[in-house]
């Protein structure tokens, strides 16, 4: 079946299992599902529903065991490791919910160290960079602090920064507010649809919260491994 026009990520018959010694364990059961320019997507489900599976597919973290995911109109499945990584590197950005900033690494490094690795940018314009988009999450101050000298919002924000610095065209967010209190979580919410808008980049976001999900441009919940449903755009002018 032929990927949709402008697609930037278009799964379609989407299966995964894991194999071990006892045979096939699947963990996603033929899914579609498409993701048009600017566009953000949430998946909800119970924990264990097979959503991180889905984004790990979506990033070519892992390979399908069946059907094919599309990113930007490639097929994932035809590229070897090397060339998944690159483009990984250079189109997709991930929020996680544990942060998983280097330690090492102060907050603009951190943020740099995305164009630098898909050779985008490298030395002095990679830190100017990284420092323009510490900025635009509201960090230019703590540029030169190291994670441990960071609460938890400020973690996740310079982790949001990171995902976007190179403009990538998909944003992955694994619960990102999960390890957050509410208010934190709520401003973190904000900031990160924010950022995605002014970035122009699409969103797919697994979350746990129904009132989150609804504050994005369409939902679609995953049950044991299955999209049940596709419920409609949301109506303009919903909160955001």
């Amino acid at each position: 079946m032929a990927s949709e026009p402008n697609s930037v990520l278009d799964c379609r018959a989407l299966g995964f299992s894991y194999f071990g010694g006892g045979g096939s364990i699947p963990v996603l059961h033929a899914l579609d599902l498409q993701l048009a320019p600017g566009e953000r997507v949430a998946i909800v489900g119970e924990s264990g529903s097979g959503k991180s599976t889905l984004l790990h597919l979506a990033a070519g973290l892992e390979r399908p065991t069946s059907g094919s995911v599309r990113l930007n109109g490639v097929d994932l499945g035809t590229l070897d490791e090397r060339e998944r990584t690159l483009r990984r590197r250079r189109e997709v950005g991930i929020v996680f919910q544990a942060f998983h900033l280097i330690p090492t690494l102060t907050a603009a490094e951190n943020v740099a160290l995305p164009l630098e690795l898909a050779g985008l940018a490298l030395g002095r314009e990679a830190r100017t960079r990284g420092h323009s988009e510490l900025a635009g999450v509201g960090l230019a101050d703590k540029a030169d602090r190291y994670s441990e000298q960071l609460s938890g919002g400020e973690q996740q924000r310079v982790a949001i920064a990171r995902a976007l610095v190179h403009r990538p065209r998909l944003i992955l967010a694994d619960e990102p507010t999960g390890n957050l209190d509410s208010n934190t979580g709520e401003a973190v919410f904000r900031l990160l649809l924010a950022r995605v808008e002014a970035a122009g980049s699409a969103l797919l976001m697994v979350t746990h919260s129904d009132a989150l999900a609804a504050r994005l441009d369409r939902t679609v919940r995953m049950v044991d491994g299955r999209l049940l449903d596709h419920p409609s755009r949301a109506a303009v002018g919903t909160e955001r």
